[in-house]
């Protein structure tokens, strides 16, 4: 199972798991967050990362999601990174999450085009004339 580690600006890695525990209604296996502090020092965060990795990979891979290039965080990832085995990607939002979460069973290329296409897929116009039907 692919390992998910969410490296982001604090609080949002954190509340990123919160949501994805409300969906699938249990907290998901091999999954962590470090949410970068505006005062942490880049070198400390390397290193919980880097050991974040080594507990959530089960040999299978990890895939690191960030929140927006050229912040803290996402400048923590290029260091991390190793083709095939650690992919990193950026642009965090839920339906990215979500879908990472529905195919970590995959491979680890598999999970980050389905993650980009749940990010991509996932941002769209409401338009208050086009209504759901109620569940």
């Amino acid at each position: 199972m692919i390992g998910i580690l969410l490296l982001t600006h604090a609080p949002l890695g954190n509340a990123f798991i919160e949501a994805a525990t409300h969906v699938f209604r249990a907290r998901p296996d091999r999954m962590e967050a470090i949410d970068v502090r505006a005062d942490q020092e880049p070198a400390e965060v390397n290193r919980i990362a880097k050991d974040v990795i080594a507990r959530i990979d089960d040999g299978s891979g990890v895939l690191v999601i960030t929140d927006v290039m050229g912040g803290t965080p996402s400048n923590c990832t290029f260091k991390l990174g190793e083709p095939g085995h650690v992919e990193v990607i950026a642009g965090i939002s839920l339906p990215m999450l979500l879908r990472a979460l529905t195919y970590r069973n995959d491979t680890l290329d598999v999970v980050v085009e389905m993650a980009l296409a749940g990010g991509q897929s996932g941002a769209v116009r409401v338009d208050n004339r086009v209504r759901l039907s109620p569940t």
